[in-house]
């Protein structure tokens, strides 16, 4: 998680800042090298760096390159921002669960029906993904969570 979580600060350090619209009005092909470059901003640097650019682009388009306008713009409940989430380039259901519940727990952000919405992710006290990271401590239980649900997946 923690080298995931690196990546936008690479692009930032490597960009000048981190800047939705000065990444979607990059030149792409530029833009793969500049995250490839190592360190690579991520394990799959290239196919990270496109994604990163399409939701740039999406989020220009969408949200004039305000990205909390995903959960502000005209007061949406915990379903609408789930599927604005979902139409984000490379997001799908579970990606868009995390960001909401994140939203929600570590943020402050809670439309009406943020929890249901975001599914288990939503859950007071669980231990499932990021969102629930507070502290060292919380960061071994989501991991000891996600290593069962992989030793329960392959029995």
């Amino acid at each position: 998680m923690e080298t995931a979580f690196i990546g936008p600060k690479k692009i930032a350090d490597r960009m000048d800042g981190f800047d939705v619209r000065k990444i979607a009005e990059s030149d792409l092909d530029e833009f793969v090298e500049l995250c490839v470059t190592p360190p690579a901003i991520h394990r799959y640097g290239g196919s990270m760096a496109r994604r990163v650019h399409a939701l740039a682009n999406h989020v220009v388009e969408h949200y004039d390159g305000k990205t909390d306008r995903i959960w502000k713009q005209g007061k949406p409940d915990g379903k609408e921002v789930l599927r604005r989430l979902k139409e984000l380039p490379g997001y799908g259901d579970q990606k868009a669960w995390i960001f909401l519940a994140l939203l929600g727990k570590q943020r402050g952000v809670q439309p009406e029906g943020w929890r249901e919405a975001a599914g288990a992710y939503g859950e007071e006290g669980s231990r499932r993904s990021i969102a629930d990271v507070v502290s060292p401590e919380t960061l071994t239980e989501v991991r000891a969570f996600k290593k069962a649900a992989k030793a329960t997946a392959k029995n």
